[in-house]
């Protein structure tokens, strides 16, 4: 197993990882802040600075691989519940049927948490890679999804 400690009284270190959480949830909130979509700026930052921190304390204090793991678990199950409200939502009033909305940001949220525990365990390659794909799957495949709907809208058209 790699040895992902690092020394705690190395506060450089520490703001290093931290930061790194920070700003890949913050890229990846901006996206859905300019989307005007419930889970924004904030919750990314929060939720990936919160992932980050649960992973440095058994990096920190054990750094047993079955330590992480169990962390890595905790963290993924506790974030798919913040993900669960944000897709559940109450039918419109004059609706009797449930909507589902949200499984982007839901998604988005969980892969903000996963850049978190990257960030914090110091695997700042994987976290630039993951926020930079998470980025191109939110920015470009919606831009696809556009072009495809207009696409599909004109030959039904014909």
């Amino acid at each position: 197993m790699a040895n992902y400690s690092i020394d705690i009284h190395n506060w450089g270190g520490l703001l290093f990882r931290l930061g790194s959480a920070i700003v890949a949830g913050g890229a990846i909130g901006w996206e859905r802040q300019q989307r005007h979509k419930a889970g924004g700026l904030r919750t990314h930052m929060l939720v990936s600075l919160g992932s980050a921190l649960f992973i440095l304390v058994p990096i920190e204090v054990s750094g047993s691989a079955d330590g992480l793991s169990r962390t890595i678990q905790g963290v993924a199950t506790g974030v798919g519940f913040l993900g669960a409200g944000e897709i559940l939502h109450r039918s419109r009033p004059n609706r009797n049927s449930q909507e589902v909305k949200g499984l982007t940001s839901a998604a988005s949220i969980w892969v903000t948490a996963a850049l978190g525990i990257t960030a914090g365990a110091g695997l700042w390659q994987l976290t630039v890679l993951g926020t930079l794909l998470t980025l191109i799957t939110l920015v470009v495949v919606k831009r696809l999804e556009q072009i495809a709907l207009v696409s599909k809208q004109n030959d039904s058209e014909e």
